[in-house]
Parts: structure tokens; sequence; C-alpha cells
């Protein structure tokens, strides 16, 4: 795994020394480790976590990162799990990469209603209890806790990508 890892750092070094460095750099090139398939269902967020956690130990990340991808990904999942698809049903897919800048990413893919979480107001942390909505909380403490957040809808699809640096900065 480590030298398909080099080649892709060689690799991506290459793309981005060259003349084509400015249409380049919109590429987001990333090595996938491994996924997961399952039914979007609540039943299925046990397998899902032990699935990250197993990816991420295996990167060498430390235990603060592994909690904090944790915390995100249970987040994110119980999101999908509850509003994604009504009462038709469907699937998640989980990937684990590495990306161009070294950094640990897990993408969630469903082809749920589209909800992008870059969008969703963060809720007023400074109001009383009583006068804040409901939800939201979840959505803030995942752009809050990783390093980076991305979302997009592409062929009927929604992806989720969440970063963290293999450092474990913050």
């Amino acid at each position: 795994m480590l030298r398909m890892f080099l080649k892709y750092q060689v690799l991506a070094q290459f793309l981005l020394s060259t003349k084509q460095k400015k249409k380049l750099s919109r590429l987001n090139i990333m090595l996938i480790l491994e996924t997961i398939k399952v039914p979007a269902k609540i039943e299925s967020l046990h397998q899902c976590m032990d699935f990250v956690a197993s990816c991420a130990q295996k990167q060498g990340l430390d235990s603060r990162s592994i909690n904090r991808i944790e915390l995100a990904t249970d987040e994110a999942l119980v999101n999908i799990f509850n509003y994604a698809y009504s009462d038709c049903g469907g699937d998640v897919e989980i990937s684990c990469m590495i990306d161009h800048n070294a950094m640990f990413v897990i993408e969630i893919t469903d082809s749920g209603v589209p909800f992008n979480v870059l969008d969703a107001p963060d809720p007023d942390i400074a109001a009383d209890i009583e006068q804040r909505k409901i939800g939201g909380l979840g959505i803030f403490m995942i752009k809050k806790i990783m390093d980076d957040v991305q979302y997009r809808r592409e062929s009927g699809k929604n992806y989720l990508t969440l970063k963290v640096f293999k450092t474990g900065s913050c």
C-alpha cells in the first residue's frame, strides 16, 4: 500500500508541476483505499462505524483524529438514514481515501433527496436552549470538527466529503 501511495504522490507532483497546473489544480485526485455499500438504515450504523474506524487505524491516524472522524461520520449517516430516502429505502456508500494533500478522506454517497450541508445555517449556540430551533447542531459540529467538508450533487447522487489531516491537527 505504501508503494502505491508513493507512486500516487509522484504522479500528483508531476501533474501539478506541468504547464497545465492551472487546469489540473481543479482536478481532485484521490486514492481510494476501501469502499462499503450498505442499506441506508439505522441498523447499518454499527457496520459503517467499524469500517470507518478500521480504515482510519490502518492509515495510522491518532485516536483524537479517529474520534473526530467517527463523530462526524456518525452524524452524517444518521441524517442520511433518517431523511434521505423517506419511505422508499436506498443505499449508502462509504469510501475511505487519501487525497493529493495526504489528507484522510471519508466520502459518503447516497441517491436520496438533495441536501447540501454547507448551505445549512449555523445554529445560534449563544441563544437560550428554549429559543433554539430543533436540529442543525449535528451539521454544525461536522463543519467545526473536520478540517474540510465538501458537498456536491452529481448524476442524481449526493457526495459528502469529510477530510482530516493525518497529523491530527485541528
